[in-house]
């Protein structure tokens, strides 16, 4: 296990909730319901940069973009099984001209219907379809908390349909995948669950599918881990009802255990759905399916994120990455054209000329925007700025050329630090 400083795990202590009212990034309102958060302007800039990191990642590894409704008939969940396992946690069925419509707990029925919308030759596999989209859980009032623990979620999801062959291959990759999206958002995975059956007959397949999907799950782990990553842990009951899965797990706040993001096997699915492609002799063959998530839920993850970091996110994850404070009126015409320099180089940034300029870095410093820029006389004649970094406590004088460059920089690359120029 990785070891990792105090100061890391103090960082855990502070509930997201508590940490939304400097920042507000989501607010919640009876007319909508609980557990139905809105996410604000602020919320809504963290979550934009979590798909693009997804959608990244997904067009890295070959991932085919779709869209599927969150609507589908029940009859489609009892196919997939999900209706026979989850109805209790599913919201009722919507009676809509003559046919029973029920939000949809997850997308990988419609996926499969997507796969199985053209025929597949063994040549063309596999097929990675890939989709951010909305589930929904029916959570008991009593259990729903801010963002991490909501009733409709966005989840980052892919679905893989391979040959046999290639599963190993398969799960490696998601697993690289979802353990670089947690190093880049600065999450550590504290192990890795192999999370498979017990005793419970409650799943759906046979014992020596759910043996061989173990194993190939095992033996894709031990080609990504190394002594130096999160280990391998066994945790029997902690499977999907359709299969075996990876579940990388971080800590949250009082030292509560999570999953963050998994890879999970799935045989039955492509059964129940029929799913074939046509194998190298001509015959009829089963593809294997793989539930892969990388970043994970958008709403969990900005919970997570929030508390690892005390609301201090990564520069490239701040929603205001830069507060522009001029001195006085006298230096509101630069501050502004500064404004607009930032703006133009896609730098999320903005400008408060309202009351003392201590007091408008106390409500900078609040709202824990990543840079403080300072604008006065010296500034304005010299065509600088007296940049402050509260994350570190640094304060430095740079030209404007040099911090827009700076900053471009860390953003487009997602650095999980500044990269300081040197000063002239």
């Amino acid at each position: 296990m990785a070891d990792h400083s105090r100061d890391d795990l103090d960082q855990l202590e502070l509930d997201h909730r508590d940490l939304n009212v400097d920042l507000g990034l989501f607010t919640t309102d009876p007319l909508v319901g609980a557990g139905l958060p809105l996410w604000l302007p602020a919320g809504a800039v963290i979550r934009q940069e979590l798909e693009s990191l997804a959608r990244h990642i997904a067009a890295r590894d070959g991932c085919q973009p779709v869209y599927s409704p969150v609507l589908a008939k029940r009859a489609l969940f009892e196919r997939s099984g999900h209706w026979a396992k989850f109805r209790d946690d599913m919201f009722p069925p919507m009676p809509v001209g003559g046919e029973e419509l029920v939000l949809r707990p997850a997308n990988c029925p419609h996926h499969a219907l997507i796969y199985a919308a053209q025929p597949r030759s063994y040549r063309q596999l596999p097929v990675r379809l890939n989709e951010l989209g909305a589930m929904f859980r029916a959570e008991r009032s009593g259990v729903l908390s801010g963002l991490s623990r909501v009733r409709q979620i966005s989840l980052d999801d892919t679905h893989v349909f391979c040959r046999p062959d290639q599963v190993a291959d398969e799960v490696a990759r998601a697993l690289r995948s979802a353990l670089d999206a947690q190093q880049t958002l600065g999450l550590p995975v504290y192990s890795v669950r192999l999370s498979h059956r017990d005793d419970n007959t409650n799943h759906l397949g046979t014992a020596a599918q759910w043996a061989e999907a173990e194993r190939a799950l095992r033996v894709a782990a031990a080609d990504v881990l190394t002594p130096q990553s999160a280990p391998l842990v066994d945790a029997a009951g902690e499977a999907a009802f359709y299969g075996p899965k990876l579940d990388l797990q971080v800590r949250g706040r009082a030292g509560h255990e999570e999953t963050i993001a998994t890879v999970q096997l799935d045989s039955i699915q492509p059964e129940r759905f029929d799913l074939t492609y046509t194998a190298a002799d001509g015959g009829r063959q089963r593809p294997v399916m793989i539930h892969r998530g990388t970043v994970g839920s958008m709403e969990r993850v900005v919970a997570a994120l929030l508390e690892r970091y005390r609301g201090r996110l990564p520069f490239w994850l701040s929603p205001v990455q830069v507060r522009v404070l001029p001195i006085t009126a006298s230096q509101d015409n630069d501050a502004n054209q500064f404004l607009d320099e930032l703006h133009a180089a896609s730098i999320r940034a903005d400008l408060d000329t309202s009351g003392s300029l201590a007091a408008r870095v106390r409500r900078s410093r609040q709202r824990r925007d990543a840079l403080i820029a300072v604008i006065g006389p010296t500034e304005t004649a010299s065509g600088t700025v007296q940049i402050t970094d509260p994350a570190t406590r640094s304060s430095r004088q740079l030209t404007r050329s040099d911090l827009i460059t700076t900053l471009h920089h860390a953003h487009s690359s997602r650095a999980p630090h500044l990269g300081w120029p040197t000063p002239h």
